[in-house]
């Protein structure tokens, strides 16, 4: 009968670091360990690189994490929006607002524009730099919000107050505006960017200019100033005009 296989210092050390549950340090350990002997490395720089190591697992880790339960759609950055194409937008103020600062404040960005034009890749693009840089952020069609909104209107305030969508940091609504709200619906939205506002940034993505939002809104013009009012008050509106990058996809395929 063999003995039992004596633990290495290495496997007491991954030991002791599972325990205190810095799992990403226990799969670095044995290659940081590695380099240390052989570039001859000070200890406080070997721990300085496990440390690293675990801070940059948790942070892949949270983004991930917060990606998935924020439900924004996959594949599109700022990194891979096509800036050259679409001319009208620019780069500038998009860098700008990539810095978080007016998420910070609460404040609007107002996507407007033809379908095709690039609005819902920008509203994603900012909403995965929002996750980045620590903010909660949570994505719906506007669609999929009126349902929500609608389900959850019997519900006291305080628990309507916990929703995601009063409660993230970032609320992004996409495609607002190719079908009009009832007066239900319009006034359960006036109710959540009457809570978000001063409270909690936006981003809104629609095909209606700001003089056709009355029509929107159920015809009811007093609410849609209302909305106006707050939404605008500190907004950052960017009206998007050029060619459609679908049409440009199809041109091209079409090409081939």
């Amino acid at each position: 009968m063999s003995a039992p296989r004596v633990k290495l210092d290495i496997d007491a050390t991954r030991d002791k670091l599972a325990t205190l549950g810095l799992g990403h340090a226990v799969e670095a350990l044995e290659g940081l360990l590695a380099e240390a002997v052989q570039s001859e490395l000070a200890a406080h720089v070997f721990l300085d690189r496990l440390l690293d190591a675990e801070r940059s697992g948790r942070e892949e880790r949270r983004i991930k994490t917060m990606l998935k339960t924020s439900k924004i759609p996959t594949g599109q950055t700022l990194e891979n929006f096509d800036f050259a194409f679409q001319p009208a937008i620019e780069r500038s103020r998009i860098e700008t607002l990539a810095t978080g600062a007016w998420i910070r404040n609460a404040e609007v960005v107002l996507l407007q524009g033809p379908p095709g034009v690039g609005k819902s890749h920008l509203l994603v693009s900012l909403g995965v730099r929002a996750i980045q840089l620590g903010f909660s952020v949570q994505y719906f069609r506007f669609d999929e919000l009126l349902t929500a909104l609608g389900a959850d209107a019997h519900l006291p305030s305080a628990r309507i107050k916990s929703r995601k969508y009063m409660s993230s940091s970032l609320l992004l609504i996409d495609e607002m505006g190719y079908d009009p709200m009832t007066r239900a619906e319009a006034s359960l939205f006036f109710r959540l960017v009457s809570y978000r506002y001063g409270r909690g940034a936006m981003i809104i993505t629609t095909n209606k200019s700001i003089r056709d939002w009355t029509e929107l809104l159920a015809g009811d013009e007093v609410l849609a100033t209302a909305i106006l009012d707050r939404l605008l008050h500190r907004a950052h509106v960017l009206n998007i005009k050029g060619r459609s990058y679908r049409l440009r996809d199809l041109e091209e395929a079409l090409r081939a």
